[in-house]
């Protein structure tokens, strides 16, 4: 009687151990279920799929903080290039103007209006000129917002009768915006201003 009594107690040990691993095992098995689930829900939220004739084709969306840096100074040197180069062609030029100004805050409009007020810009097309940026460096510190920025390039204008080379650095702030078909990099640039235009050299023809 009394082995038979040990018998079932030992038996329920092992049943109580069984279950209990088996209690164990589950809850483990659950969550590791959850957080492979987890990790397969952020990986398709980051992809796009896009239809493109009769074709799916896999994109991926990013943080765009990963490509700040060459966004800003990508957008820096479209603004730049937008309203220094310049032709002898009045439509042209109003085209890359208009363009530009989508960039950039008054403080680039009323640069603009002082060069037209000048008669900056009737001597480029009167005098058959040609002006062409090269854009040597673009620093922007992301430490603080906005972001300033400064500009460094090289501006060459073709005249007739010579060639002049002018080292040109500009200054400004780059703020976020929401992009755009006319601002596709989502910044806006503020007070912008040009601190130093003199030239290098000239050549004459």
């Amino acid at each position: 009687m009394f082995h038979q009594l040990k018998n079932i107690d030992t038996a329920f040990r092992y049943i109580r151990t069984f279950s209990i691993a088996v209690i164990v095992g589950n809850m483990l098995l659950a969550g590791f279920c959850y957080f492979q689930s987890y990790r397969l829900a952020g990986k398709v939220q980051g992809k796009i799929y896009v239809l493109y004739g009769d074709k799916v084709i896999e994109a991926f969306a990013d943080d765009r903080k990963n490509y700040l840096p060459v966004e800003a100074r990508a957008h820096v040197r479209d603004f730049h290039r937008l309203f220094f180069t310049l032709d002898p062609d009045e439509r042209l030029i109003q085209s890359n103007i208009a363009k530009a100004m989508y960039l950039a805050d008054a403080s680039a409009r009323g640069k603009y209006q002082s060069l037209k007020e000048s008669g900056f810009y009737t001597s480029v097309i009167s005098g058959n000129v040609s002006q062409r940026i090269e854009i040597d460096s673009v620093s922007v510190d992301f430490n603080t917002r906005p972001y300033p920025f400064r500009c460094y390039a090289t501006l060459q204008i073709r005249r007739p009768t010579s060639i002049t080379t002018r080292s040109l650095v500009t200054e400004g702030y780059l703020q976020d915006a929401k992009p755009t078909d006319n601002n596709s990099h989502g910044f806006l640039i503020l007070n912008w201003s040009i601190i130093k235009n003199e030239d290098l050299n000239v050549i004459n023809r």
